[in-house]
């Protein structure tokens, strides 16, 4: 029997899957995707009339505009942890709730 030799050039690995990297690289789409989101809708936030807000029922233009903001500083620099979820829920909340009821009411009839 001869013994087995092993190699430790990475060339006759062929193709190995760095799951680092793909955990690195779905962070960086996550991050990027969720950074979208709350920016749009701080944008968003800000371009609605303070009297839209009052007027379709959903609090205050400050408290959005404020707790939207916050949220995307927060983004920025704390990245993607678990403090962040419910800034994103606020995000998805104002775009899926409140954004359609501010455009009702600004709408021209």
């Amino acid at each position: 029997m001869t013994p087995t030799t092993l190699t430790t050039d990475p060339s006759t690995y062929g193709e190995v899957v760095n799951l680092f990297e793909l955990q690195g690289n779905v962070t960086l789409v996550l991050f990027l995707v969720l950074l979208v989101v709350k920016g749009f809708a701080f944008v968003n936030s800000v371009l609605y009339p303070t009297q839209a807000y009052p007027a379709a029922s959903r609090g205050t233009k400050a408290a959005w505009t404020i707790g939207l903001g916050i949220g995307l500083v927060a983004h920025l620099l704390l990245g993607v942890l678990i403090v962040n979820l419910a800034f994103t829920v606020a995000a998805l909340v104002y775009i899926l709730d409140t954004r359609p009821a501010l455009a009702e009411v600004t709408s021209p009839r």
